[in-house]
């Protein structure tokens, strides 16, 4: 019996060695390889057009304002190549009697002075649209961002006063109606 017991005893440890052995660790890492996108033919934003009325010293007007992706201007890459087209945008100001007291068309380079270099070198006119009025002032709020994105951009207010003057300015306040930077841009 005690033979038995002890044949039993090492049948017991050698199963607990064999069983507790671990399995060999590798310390390779697999990564899975990523494709960056090909670039594709060049993308343009959706052309878009807002007319909103207003009543402005006393008087009926309409602000008539245009989007369109523009060809003949310079087209921007993004970091893996693709190519956009930049904007176009025409701002018109309409009197009840539909003459036009207002028309100009910006593009980036309207707002040049305002931009650091990778706006230059990357950014596309995204938008301009009808703000408030304030007193003699119609204003406008206006970005040229990085394509495709919704958080990178450069925010300015545009301002058109009652003699058809125009004043752009870099929003630092994120809100027309808070205190803006210092005009650099007038015209």
């Amino acid at each position: 019996m005690k033979r038995l017991s002890l044949m039993l005893t090492a049948v017991l440890a050698l199963g607990l060695l064999t069983g507790c052995k671990q399995k060999k660790q590798t310390e390779d890492i697999i990564v899975h390889k990523t494709e960056i996108p090909k670039p594709q033919a060049p993308i343009r934003m959706e052309p878009y057009n807002q007319e909103k009325d207003f009543k402005w010293l006393d008087r009926d007007y309409q602000v008539n304002i245009s989007r369109t992706p523009d060809d003949s201007l310079r087209m921007v890459k993004d970091e893996f190549g693709q190519k956009y087209v930049d904007n176009c945008i025409t701002l018109r100001i309409i009197r009840a009697d539909g003459s036009i007291f207002f028309e100009r068309t910006f593009t980036k380079a309207t707002f040049d002075e305002l931009l650091d270099d990778d706006y230059r070198q990357t950014g596309i006119l995204e938008g301009v649209v009808f703000d408030r009025v304030d007193g003699y002032q119609v204003l406008f709020a206006g970005s040229v961002s990085h394509p495709q994105t919704d958080d990178e951009y450069i925010p300015f207010i545009i301002t058109v006063d009652n003699m058809g003057e125009v004043d752009i300015r870099r929003d630092t306040d994120l809100d027309t109606s808070g205190n803006e930077s210092e005009a650099i841009i007038q015209e």
